[in-house]
């Protein structure tokens, strides 16, 4: 099935504003989507399009790049001649699918763009581009558009909803509660999306009526993929970056504060894993969320590398994850997040999914630990520790976020954090939980829902 994405509108803005100037590259993980997208666009933008998919594409196509790129006129020719096309000049777009498995295809994207007769969009799973781009000069040429697993809003589209999502982007907008009826409407909307994730295929199973068992299925074939990919592309890293991915959810059950190496090794230190990490988190198919030690406005000035926290880049694919390795029951888990009965031993997933739902909004993810003696005299009280969840920047603003996937009563860490950095420029604070929207003081309750709105 064929859905409305985001995406689709990131390349219209990259059409009129570059007007051939540059080549949009779509960034992200395997299964997302991108290559369904790039067409769906080229059929609808332009009077025709040309689609070179490098992972099927013969050696005759290849060494056009190695040998003819330096003489247009000779490329398009040869190009025309073994395609058997002739693309009409400025009205034509060209789609370099799977470029990162050729990267002299993108290296010539600089003498294409130039070129100017045609307009170009490449697609890429980044599990190779880092691996693969030592090799070749990185054109300047290139728009990146960075592309998620579907987000809840199109997960309602291709439900065929488009209605929901505007009513929840109205009350965040006016600070309104939705409702008790509408609300619980909603967040049983939700619990579907963070079981079935945001896999396009996956959805599309959803949506036609297919049974959990056989959405498992396709999660678990996607995830194998992955598997695949890591071992096959990471050869530098000693499949390192296959054995984080698959201790992330080990790590996320065990309710770390940080992401312990002790889990996968004794021995394990950060600097033998540091090019892995950096590997999951250029791949997508794992978010980062790097620990900071102060909380200013320019978080990256401050972040520890060393100290961070690894999610799933989709939180259906976590749990169809533990599932497999027989961490819990299939039906006792989509029970427990689908008909309430979830409580603080699955407060990870909603971290994840909190995770998940900020990155594709553009943040970048902190988080930060802070010791804070409640006492009169922190000279005589013993400081206690506690964690900010997330760091996110608004309006040069520094907003600490806090997730609670039941009680929200009690919020000590937000309290105590406004206390220790008094003179810090922060404006809102917000709680993502389960309830109804409601504001307090300084703090906004925000339904988990609105997460992406932020």
């Amino acid at each position: 099935m064929l859905f409305e994405r985001k995406a689709y509108q990131d390349l219209l803005e990259w059409k009129n504003l570059s007007n051939g100037t540059t080549a949009a590259f779509i960034e992200g993980a395997r299964r997302v989507g991108k290559s369904t997208i790039a067409e769906e666009f080229a059929k609808h933008e332009y009077e025709d399009y040309l689609i070179i998919d490098f992972a099927t594409e013969t050696e005759r196509i290849r060494n056009l790049f190695r040998e003819d790129i330096g003489n247009m006129d000779t490329f398009f020719r040869n190009l025309s001649i073994i395609k058997s096309k002739d693309l009409p000049r400025r009205k034509s777009v060209i789609i370099l699918d799977e470029i990162q498995l050729f990267p002299q295809a993108r290296q010539a994207i600089k003498y294409l763009v130039k070129d100017g007769r045609y307009d170009y969009i490449e697609t890429g799973s980044l599990i190779s581009i880092r691996r693969n781009k030592e090799k070749i000069l990185i054109p300047s040429e290139e728009y990146p558009i960075k592309m998620f697993p579907m987000d809840f809003e199109e997960f309602l589209w291709a439900r065929g909803d488009k209605v929901t999502f505007e009513a929840i982007r109205q009350a965040y907008a006016s600070c309104e509660s939705l409702g008790d009826t509408l609300h619980r409407e909603i967040m049983k909307r939700f619990k579907e999306y963070m079981v079935v994730g945001g896999m396009p295929q996956v959805i599309s199973i959803f949506v036609n009526g297919g049974s959990y068992a056989q959405i498992d299925l396709q999660k678990l074939t996607i995830l194998n993929l992955y598997e695949h990919d890591l071992k096959q592309y990471d050869r530098d890293n000693n499949t390192r970056s296959s054995v984080i991915f698959s201790s992330i959810p080990e790590q996320l059950h065990n309710h770390n504060s940080h992401f312990k190496f002790s889990l996968i090794d004794k021995n394990a230190r950060y600097r033998d894993y540091v090019d892995a990490v950096d590997f999951i988190g250029d791949s997508m198919m794992g978010n980062v969320c790097t620990g900071v030690s102060m909380p200013a406005v320019d978080l990256e000035s401050y972040a520890d590398k060393s100290q961070f926290k690894l999610y799933m880049g989709d939180t259906g694919l976590l749990l169809s994850k533990m599932i497999s390795f027989n961490k819990f029951d299939r039906d006792q888990l989509y029970s427990a997040i689908l008909f309430d009965k979830i409580g603080i031993d699955y407060g990870y997933i909603f971290e994840n999914i909190t995770a998940q739902m900020l990155r594709a909004a553009g943040h970048n993810l902190y988080y930060h630990n802070f010791e804070y003696s409640p006492g009169e005299s922190t000279t005589v009280t013993r400081a206690n520790k506690y964690e900010i969840d997330f760091l996110i920047v608004k309006n040069r603003h520094v907003c600490p976020v806090e997730v609670k996937s039941s009680s929200y009563k009690r919020h000590a860490s937000f309290d105590y954090f406004r206390k220790k950095y008094s003179n810090l420029k922060m404006s809102n604070r917000y709680i993502i939980y389960t309830k109804d929207f409601r504001r307090e003081k300084d703090i906004n309750y925000l339904p988990i829902y609105m997460t992406g709105l932020l």
